[in-house]
């Protein structure tokens, strides 16, 4: 079974989607379209931002959701989802992709999801940090030993973690780790500390958002970040898409049940090739490639 893989914040890059745009009809009609949609043209901060515009959050998010979905739309006649997962911002895409969701009606959570995320990470300083060579369990104890907010916020493969928290957290968990024998442990360029406690006002606003939302019932599963099981139910599929915003992204989990599920191959749909590489340090003989 064909699997599709959709990356989340981290992946943007200057000048991504602009193919799309000058090559396809379609592509440039679905790129205005979101540009009156959002308000402002966020096909000018993608193609001829510079990396500061994309990182705003406000602005990585739907741009990551823009390239991965409209790739999907223009390449409709080889896109043929069995199954589906995205990596936190990408289950937005995802549900695109397997018509849960509209694309107007995902572009519009996926932008109020941003703005929410940006306002909570403004309300109070925070951060991540990418954790590799321990296991799990080691940087779970540590994050429950620390007297400030800090939990795991990404499984993306064994041996390598991302936490969230407070700064301050961050950094006495950082330290501990390194001396536990962590061949790295380095905070992240981010604004704020995602899937954490933290984004509780942003889980809130967008909790609003998503329950007045139509889902449909889509044309095959989705593997949510939330329990990294296989999922077709509307209703539950909002539940779990809000209780995303302040849970683990449990990826390494999310790949073995897809695997365990039937995927034979697994294609990445957006910008970059992070979860390709994640895929093969999960298993190396499964046939990984970008639509």
């Amino acid at each position: 079974m064909k699997a599709y893989i959709f990356p989340g914040q981290g992946a943007q890059f200057v000048g991504m989607g602009k193919e799309l745009y000058d090559n396809s009809e379609q592509g440039r009609q679905l790129f205005e379209q979101a540009n009156e949609i959002l308000g402002f043209r966020i096909t000018d901060l993608m193609f001829n931002g510079t990396p500061e515009d994309l990182k705003q959050t406000k602005v990585t998010q739907p741009a990551i959701f823009l390239h991965s979905v409209i790739l999907s739309k223009v390449n409709n006649s080889e896109f043929k989802p069995e199954l589906v997962a995205g990596h936190s911002l990408g289950e937005f895409s995802a549900l695109v992709a397997n018509k849960s969701l509209s694309f107007e009606d995902g572009l519009v959570l996926v932008s109020k999801r941003a703005m929410a995320m940006q306002a909570a990470c403004e309300a109070e300083p925070s951060t991540m940090a990418a954790i590799i060579g321990l296991d799990d369990s080691v940087v779970e104890k540590v994050c429950a030993e620390i007297d400030e907010i800090v939990v795991p916020a990404n499984y993306n493969t064994a041996g390598q973690i991302v936490i969230s928290g407070s700064i301050n957290g961050i950094d006495i968990a950082v330290e501990k780790l390194k001396t536990l024998g962590a061949r790295r442990a380095i905070k992240l360029q981010v604004g704020g500390a995602f899937h954490s406690p933290l984004m509780m006002p942003a889980k809130m606003e967008l909790e609003k958002a998503i329950n007045s939302t139509n889902f449909n019932n889509p044309i095959c599963p989705i593997y949510q970040n939330v329990t990294a099981q296989a999922n077709s139910n509307p209703n539950e599929i909002k539940q779990n898409l809000v209780a995303q915003l302040t849970a683990p992204v449990k990826w390494t989990q999310i790949m073995k049940n897809m695997i365990s599920g039937g995927a034979s191959s697994f294609t990445e749909v957006g910008p970059g090739k992070v979860l390709q590489g994640l895929v093969k340090k999960i298993d190396r003989k499964f046939p990984t490639s970008s639509l």
